[in-house]
């Protein structure tokens, strides 16, 4: 047998000869129920509605007493009882390609700009097979962000995967912004999951701008999509992600919100019935979590996915389900505190709340030294706070409490940054000693 008749051979092998159909049973708002057609988890099928109407695509979602649950992904309007189910065979992808830097795109890569249609270059899968460990380099290297107090005080690493935790009003959306128009990356791959759809234009043109666009793709689900499109979203900012890593390119993703992304899957585990835990979450979710996470990293002979994952904290409870769990899988924590902010400290970054796991082995124990003793004397201060405050505290009484009152100033100073300021790591360890000299301190 010849090439030509092998590899014909083989495609009718694999080629699905029969079409998989099913019919609409019931619809409750958020699912559809289906007897048949015969597909798989995770499966994409087709809604046909009435004459006339495009059909509506859908995911199979779970089973229940020998019907189908799907979810669509698009307006329903026109489907009835009896509208044909039709399964694709397909499980969902995405098309990636170099050609959506400087884009912005909705959940399925469909340009949203009002640009040019988009060249891609390959489809990647929504859902992707975990790294082996092994396979995952270690992170030596060290990622400028430009903002000081997370360069000085909570020094990040290319591949590292860190989450800015923030209630409502507290300059999260600012602090992103920074991030994503310096963090030296070759790629930014930002996803906005569940936001207004003013704050999205407010957040490209003021806190993204023109220049930080260029390099990045701008992947995009309003608060009015249905959930699926919300986590539909998030995984597929992830696979943008891995194209570009898969170019050996350093990436960073920046994801706002995981709490909405939270909230999305609830929903979607609720509807198919998932039993509700602690406020209402169900099991999916905190399986969900890690999986998304484990998909960045720094990959043996490939690039990087360093990852900003941004959590709302609600009603800044930091012991909340979703806030407690990220804290606990990611590589480290950037905590906001609302205080802070209506103080005019901007970012309201709080050095003796946040973390990074992987400072000490990218960091000089010469600068680990600097780091230690200004975060000894913001931790003395704070202590002491209400009594300063209070004016209960006398000069005399308690030297090393005298010396951190001295200091707080001119660290603070340091730590403040405007949004448009830029400085770089180098300069913001130089400002800390300076301050910290400036009383006799040792640094």
């Amino acid at each position: 047998m010849n090439p030509l008749a092998t590899q014909l051979t083989a495609a009718v092998a694999r080629a699905d000869l029969a079409n998989r159909h099913g019919r609409l049973t019931a619809f409750n708002g958020l699912v559809i129920e289906s007897s048949g057609p015969d597909a798989h988890l995770g499966e994409l099928c087709e809604v046909i509605p009435a004459q006339g109407r495009q059909p509506v695509q859908a995911e199979v979602v779970g089973f229940r007493n020998n019907r189908v649950l799907l979810m669509p992904y698009g307006n329903v309007q026109g489907i009835s009882a009896d509208s044909l189910v039709r399964a694709t065979g397909r499980s969902l992808s995405i098309p990636v390609g170099d050609g959506m830097l400087g884009r912005v795109v909705d959940a399925f890569s469909a340009p949203l700009d009002q640009g040019p249609p988009i060249s891609y270059d390959a489809r990647y899968p929504l859902y992707r097979e975990p790294l082996n460990p092994l396979d995952r380099a270690e992170i030596d290297q060290i990622l400028e962000t430009g903002v000081r107090a997370i360069d000085a005080l909570l020094t990040m690493g290319v591949g590292q995967r860190v989450g800015v935790f923030a209630g409502s009003g507290v300059g999260k959306s600012t602090l992103l912004g920074m991030l994503a128009k310096q963090v030296r990356a070759d790629v930014t791959v930002l996803c906005l999951v569940g936001e207004r759809g003013r704050e999205v234009g407010d957040f490209l043109r003021n806190s993204l701008g023109e220049q930080g666009l260029k390099r990045s793709v701008v992947m995009v689900a309003t608060a009015d999509q249905p959930a699926l499109v919300r986590t539909h979203a998030v995984h597929a900012a992830h696979a943008v992600a891995e194209y570009f890593r898969d170019q050996g390119k350093s990436v960073l993703l920046i994801l706002d919100s995981m709490t909405r992304f939270a909230m999305a899957q609830r929903e979607i585990g609720l509807a198919v019935g998932e039993p509700p835990t602690f406020r209402g979450y169900t099991p999916s979710v905190f399986g969900q979590l890690p999986k998304l996470l484990e998909r960045c990293g720094r990959v043996r002979g490939s690039g990087a996915i360093s990852a900003i994952y941004s959590v709302l904290v609600e009603g800044d409870d930091m012991n909340e389900p979703v806030t407690d769990h990220m804290r606990a899988i990611l590589d480290g924590h950037i905590i906001l505190q609302r205080d802070l902010a209506a103080r005019g400290h901007h970012p309201a970054i709080d050095p003796l709340h946040s973390a990074s796991r992987l400072m000490s082995q990218l960091v000089p124990a010469a600068e680990m030294e600097v780091v230690a003793e200004v975060k000894r004397q913001l931790a003395t201060y704070a202590g002491s706070r209400d009594l300063i405050e209070l004016g209960a505290h006398q000069r005399g009484a308690n030297a090393s409490l005298d010396r951190a009152v001295d200091l707080k100033p001119g660290l603070d100073k340091v730590l403040c940054q405007a949004a448009s300021d830029n400085s770089s790591r180098a300069e913001a360890i130089a400002r800390l000693r300076n301050a910290l000299a400036s009383t006799g301190a040792p640094a």
